[in-house]
C-alpha cells in the first residue's frame, strides 16, 4: 500500500482511481466515512446492497475513509462489512474537505463536516446528487440517493 495521503486499500491513489478506466463513463457513488461515526456504518451495509444491485447498471461505489490508518479501516469497515467495493484511505482529511461547502458546520474541520455524506457523479464527472449528515432526517437506507440514481439512469 502506498504511504500517500490519499490511497486505496489496493494501493491506488484516489485521484489515480476516479481517473482510471474503472471509473470513466460511469455513475460513481461516494460515501465519506470514518469508523468511529454510527451514521457511517448504519449505512455501510446499505452501500454494499447498493453496489451489488447496481454494478450491472453502470454504477461503482466507493468509500472514502478520512484520517484512519489501514489496518484499522480493513478491519472495522471493509472486513466487518464484507465491502466488496474499494474503500480509499484520506489520511490527511484532503479530499474530504475538498467536497465540503463554504460556511456550512464553520465549528467543525472541514473534513469532518462531510463525515456520513454521500456523493454522485455521472458519467461527465458532475455532482447530481449530494447529501450531508442531517442526523434528524438521516436516511440509512440510501432511499433518496437511490431514487436520484434511479431517476438518471431512466433517463438514459
Amino acid at each position: 500500500m502506498e504511504t500517500t495521503p490519499t490511497s486505496w486499500l489496493h494501493g491506488h491513489p484516489v485521484s489515480r482511481c476516479l481517473g482510471s478506466d474503472d471509473y470513466k463513463g460511469k455513475y460513481v457513488v461516494i460515501h465519506i466515512a470514518t469508523t468511529w461515526c454510527p451514521f457511517c456504518n448504519a449505512e455501510a451495509p446499505h452501500l454494499e446492497q447498493l453496489n451489488q444491485d447496481y454494478e450491472d447498471k453502470n454504477v461503482k461505489v466507493l468509500i472514502i475513509d478520512v484520517k484512519e490508518p489501514k489496518d484499522l479501516v480493513k478491519t472495522k469497515l471493509k472486513d466487518r462489512f464484507n465491502l466488496s467495493f474499494p474503500v480509499l484511505l484520506d489520511s490527511d482529511g484532503s479530499v474530504a474537505a475538498s467536497f465540503a461547502p463554504e460556511g456550512v458546520l464553520p465549528d467543525l474541520a472541514r473534513d469532518e463536516v462531510m463525515l456520513a455524506s454521500n456523493i454522485l457523479i455521472d458519467p461527465k464527472g458532475k455532482i447530481q446528487f449530494f447529501s450531508l449528515l442531517d442526523s434528524q432526517n438521516f436516511d440509512a437506507k440510501l432511499v433518496d440517493l437511490k431514487a436520484k440514481l434511479d431517476e438518471l439512469l431512466a433517463s438514459e
